[in-house]
């Protein structure tokens, strides 16, 4: 060990809040990003040196991970219908924009319900173009027929509700003035009043900190994260509309705190502040050898 080292220890200190310091801004620049989850960085020592007597000297931090926190943000109500939020610990499962059905490994998942109709007015989309995902793994897509108890053929009109279950209510018409509200009966298929309920999916995920961002407040699952278990029908689970709940006409905000985050700012600057001094000191007293030979 000697003057060197103590100026790479420095180093690594510098390095590694330069590396939170990227982390908090991240979290700042989406404190109105409706589902973002807000990151925290854990650090960790370096391997340490033997300098004899059972006495040993650390050689510098690194960064041990970052955390993805999953703590619910704040609910706002909206006017939109397919605004949808989710109350409890799952995500919505979405279908990327060329595909039409998911599976566990191939779908991804938010707690951002900002949907809508996509362009041809019939299927449900995220505002990147990601697919909504029923129970049976298949992209929603509203028929644009169904048929009332009359016998009345009715044009699609628009989503009217969306239950806490995830039960999607439909309302159709006729140019007679003849309409219905039917349930969404699976994707493509023509209702009627005697269908069955195809629910919107609603997936818990084992280990939701070992799941991977993508982007878009999108995740993959990984190893880590485990993998949603499988409900005895369909491929996917629905809430339960007790301890998990699907509101509609609300939104799911991001998580982070500004306040935490000016604090962890503060204290992770004067960290890099302080390692800036290790540097200057190490050099300072190199000087003070070199002058030796005066």
């Amino acid at each position: 060990m000697g003057l060197t080292s103590a100026m790479f220890t420095g180093v690594s200190g510098l390095l590694a809040n330069a590396d939170a310091i990227n982390v908090i801004g991240n979290n700042l620049s989406n404190v109105n990003t409706v589902g973002y989850k807000d990151s925290r960085t854990l650090f960790s020592d370096m391997l340490s040196l033997n300098v004899g007597n059972n006495s040993q000297i650390g050689t510098g931090v690194k960064v041990q991970k970052i955390d993805n926190l999953f703590s619910a943000g704040s609910y706002e109500s909206s006017t939109n219908v397919t605004d949808v939020a989710v109350q409890g610990d799952g995500f919505f499962v979405l279908a990327s924009p060329n595909a039409t059905t998911a599976t566990a490994s191939t779908a991804y998942y938010t707690r951002a319900g900002s949907f809508r109709l996509d362009s041809t007015g019939f299927g449900l989309v995220n505002p990147d173009g990601y697919k909504v995902v029923d129970t049976a793994g298949n992209a929603i897509v509203f028929s644009q027929t169904a048929t009332d108890a009359a016998g009345n053929t009715l044009q699609f009109q628009k989503v009217s509700a969306i239950d806490s279950t995830g039960t999607l209510s439909l309302l159709y018409a006729d140019a007679n003035g003849n309409t219905a509200t039917l349930p969404y009966a699976g994707a493509g298929v023509a209702p009627t009043p005697a269908s069955t309920a195809v629910k919107m999916a609603e997936a818990k995920i084992p280990n939701p900190q070992g799941m991977l961002k993508q982007g878009g407040t999108l995740f993959t699952l990984t190893a880590a994260s485990g993998t949603p278990t499988t409900p005895a029908t369909g491929v996917f689970a629905s809430a339960n509309g007790t301890s998990e709940k699907l509101l509609s006409n609300d939104l799911e905000y991001s998580n982070v705190d500004m306040a935490t985050e000016f604090v962890n700012m503060i204290t992770t600057q004067r960290a890099y502040s302080a390692n800036s001094k290790t540097i200057t000191t190490a050099d300072q007293m190199t000087q003070e050898v070199l002058n030796l030979k005066q």
